[in-house]
């Protein structure tokens, strides 16, 4: 929200209150600043009977990460919802001097002035070098003509500073100069909406700021004041944390553990799903007839998915198979299952009149309500329809066992859709603040969805393929993208949204191959297919039109079997990169910015990025196959090819449809697996290790499938080893100085695994 009518007026009808000055500044035993700052200068005795008094309080639920918050008036009922958030043990130190009082965590510390001018720094303990400020106007009371009340916030943006995260955003990966709402909204993927709204940003000047309030936040990013960003809720209280790395990498593994890391997918969430489509027409015989066709074709297929029209029309949501088109679900499920394939089912927060669960849910208290106690309604979507309230813990264990039921059948996991248009005149059953409760809703639904996933699956076996979100919902992964077209733009945009979720925490995230809305043209789904196997998670569907390739062209069936394969061979790499998104918090899918932070090449760069840290992959957004990107320092190494880019440069290059670049970092021992028609295989079992641009004196350690292989280059010599020798294995190497050494006989005989059993 814009209060400013440039730099020297208030817009009309608001009135500001600044702390200008420190009154006093204490520390309590729990190792927190308490700050009393009035709002006008105190001069004489008198100056003592007026307000108003910001109150600030500064401290620190982990090392590194420094909290600050704004009180105006403290006497309010705080209803809530709240971010569930971590706290270890900060280990704050508290210090004054006759100009400063500062409190100290780790890494980091907050410094604010004894007396005025009002400034408050944030500073890297390594010389006390400043990161961020509030400095005079920033902070504020924020009050308006129609009894609006606001606290804002003004963060000093460092020169050349550049802000990415506040969720899925699809407009420029950096956000400065933006202006951002976070509330959730079902807008596509083509707006300034977001369904995934995150009150965090990072920053490549060595923080990152997670302003801690679950309803709407406003931030002007380099707009409003062009050299900070400014955040404001309303409200009597406002917090924020702000996060040192210095690395962007680093600011992203203390806010997950802050908010929470992700939980581990399955492995066979990461092969092939296929989707029955939106509004298409389909039967049994219809999904059997797109299976075998799979099949038939040599197209590996991990998961296949039931969209809305499973449950009969106007019954969405009462987990019921419609029986006019599936009279044995549970028989047909097992026939599906039998083929090797999990399911997945569509679902929604939502009861829709008709529902036979829509009596039973109001009979039983389990729908949000209004203000007056009958059950809020509306005909947008499903008429009549009705939401769960899941702040009720009855409600949630009432939805579980509906749930419940459809994992009994034999249903592996579920599309959580929806969660976004959640009204705000409504009461929920815990007493919760409607507004703030607006965008948190999604993290109540997920989080019931996952929870039973996880108690009836097992621990790792739980995944759900959710649309909305919130600070804190990585936890729940997979999320994907949304409703995108079916156009090149829309393309990029989807990526620009995943590469920014990325950069909030999101590890996990996964889009519409081909596009939702319309039928794409050939060379369009073949374009996107290879960006879509090369993504973290990989979904064929649409709207009104089925995905499977041989609809298309008999290339489109090539491509995808190719593209399928490559990934399924790749699980080896993507489940190590799978392990450490789940154990650290940094995204699988990564902006280069994030890999390459460093290098100001890589700053604004948005139509490509880092599958893990080695591979780096350039989708194509033309029927005709011209690409261009940018590689960073070093020999890259084409995987599909072996052919040799040097850079830092960029480059531009024609590829046909079977051909995109997916280029190998160099010094990458990268694990290769032996299978490519399913993805939950023993990944160390046959794994080639394949050394890209190994130099001398390089050493590399990894982990494939629970074993721990060494792989070291001396000279003209690359040796390897593992932890268990029990099983075959390879090594082979590709690029480099090192790629001359591999002719030779002596030295292959070197590389291999000293036992007779294993492959060469």
């Amino acid at each position: 929200m814009k209060f400013t009518d440039g730099y020297w007026m208030l817009r009309e009808g608001v009135r500001a209150a600044y702390p200008v000055e420190v009154l006093d500044v204490t520390a309590t035993d729990g190792g927190t600043l308490e700050i009393h700052a009035p709002t006008q200068p105190i001069r004489h005795r008198g100056d003592l009977l007026k307000g108003p008094v910001m109150t600030v309080s500064c401290h620190s639920p982990m090392p590194d990460v420094i909290g600050v918050t704004l009180t105006h008036f403290a006497g309010e009922v705080d209803r809530g919802p709240h971010f569930g958030l971590a706290e270890g043990d900060a280990h704050t130190q508290v210090s004054f001097d006759d100009e400063h009082a500062t409190l100290t965590s780790g890494s980091l510390a907050v410094r604010v002035a004894r007396g005025g001018p009002w400034q408050l720094d944030f500073l890297a303990t390594d010389g006390m070098r400043p990161l961020t400020s509030s400095r005079p106007k920033a902070m504020a009371i924020l009050q308006t003509d129609d009894g609006g009340h606001y606290l804002r916030e003004q963060l000093q943006l460092p020169v050349g500073a550049h802000v990415y995260g506040l969720g899925e955003r699809f407009g420029p990966l950096v956000k400065n100069g933006q202006v951002v709402d976070i509330w959730n909204a079902d807008g596509g993927t083509a707006t300034e909406q977001a369904y995934k709204n995150v009150p965090f940003y990072l920053t490549d000047a060595g923080y990152g700021v997670f302003v801690d309030h679950p309803g709407r936040v406003s931030l002007e990013v380099g707009s409003e004041a062009v050299s900070r960003v400014q955040f404001s809720v309303e409200g009597q209280a406002l917090t924020y944390y702000v996060i040192h790395g210095p690395s962007p990498k680093e600011i992203l593994r203390k806010y997950t553990a802050l908010t929470g890391r992700p939980a581990l997918p399955p492995a066979w969430s990461f092969g092939l799903w296929l989707s029955t489509s939106f509004t298409t027409s389909y039967d049994e015989e219809t999904v059997t007839s797109f299976i075998d066709g799979m099949a038939e074709r040599d197209l590996p297929l991990s998961v296949f998915h039931f969209d809305c029209f499973w449950m009969r029309e106007f019954n969405w949501c009462d987990f019921t198979w419609d029986p006019r088109v599936f009279p044995d679900p549970a028989q047909m499920l097992a026939r599906l299952k039998d083929k090797g394939l999990r399911i997945c089912v569509w679902i929604n927060p939502y009861i829709a009149q008709r529902s036979p669960l829509f009596a039973e849910g109001r009979d039983g208290g389990y729908l949000l309500k209004k203000p007056d106690g009958g059950v809020w309604q509306w005909d947008l979507w499903q008429p009549g329809m009705a939401l769960v309230d899941f702040t009720n813990p009855q409600a949630r264990a009432w939805y579980a066992g509906k749930l419940e039921a459809l994992l009994d059948m034999g249903v592996d996991c579920f599309k959580t859709d929806f969660g976004e248009r959640v009204p705000t005149d409504v009461a929920y059953f815990d007493g919760s603040d409607p507004q703030r409760m607006h965008n948190y809703y999604t993290y109540l639904y997920n989080r019931t969805v996952f929870d039973v996933l996880s108690k009836h699956r097992g621990e790792g076996e739980a995944v759900v393929f959710a649309r909305s979100a919130t600070a804190g919902s990585q936890q729940f992964p997979v999320h994907w993208g949304g409703d995108c077209e079916a156009t090149y733009e829309s393309m990029a945009e989807s990526l620009r949204g995943g590469l920014s979720l990325g950069m909030s925490g999101f590890g996990y995230w996964s889009h519409d191959i081909g596009g939702f809305e319309g039928t794409p043209t050939p060379a369009l789904f073949k374009r996107w297919i290879a960006f879509g196997l090369l993504s973290s998670h990989s979904r064929l569907h649409g709207s009104a039109s089925y995905r499977v390739p041989w609809l298309f062209d008999e290339e489109a069936v090539d491509v995808l079997r190719l593209f399928t394969k490559l990934k399924l061979r790749l699980m080896p790499y993507l489940d190590a990169v799978s392990r450490q998104t789940h154990a650290e918090g940094v995204p699988m899918m990564r902006a280069m910015a994030l890999e390459f932070p460093d290098d100001p090449a890589c700053t604004h760069l948005e139509r490509q990025y880092m599958l893990g840290p080695d591979l780096l992959v350039a989708p194509v957004f033309s029927d005709v196959g011209d690409v261009s990107y940018y590689v960073p320092e070093g020999t890259w190494t084409h995987l599909l090819t072996g052919e040799q880019v040097r850079g830092p440069r960029w480059v531009r290059e024609r590829h046909g449809f079977d051909s995109v670049p997916v280029l190998v970092r160099p010094g990458t021992v990268l694990p290769v697996g032996g299978i490519d028609d399913r993805p939950d295989y023993d990944h160390a079992d046959g794994v080639t290790l394949r050394g890209y641009g190994l130099c001398t004196g390089d050493q590399v350690a990894l982990t494939v499938g629970g074993v721990d292989f060494t792989v070291v280059c001396e000279d003209d010599v690359v040796r390897a080893s593992a932890s268990d020798a029990s099983r075959p294995w390879a090594l082979e190497l590709a690029g480099g100085p090192t790629a001359r050494a591999a002719a030779g006989t002596e030295v292959m005989e070197a590389m291999r695994p000293h036992r007779k059993e294993s492959r060469p």
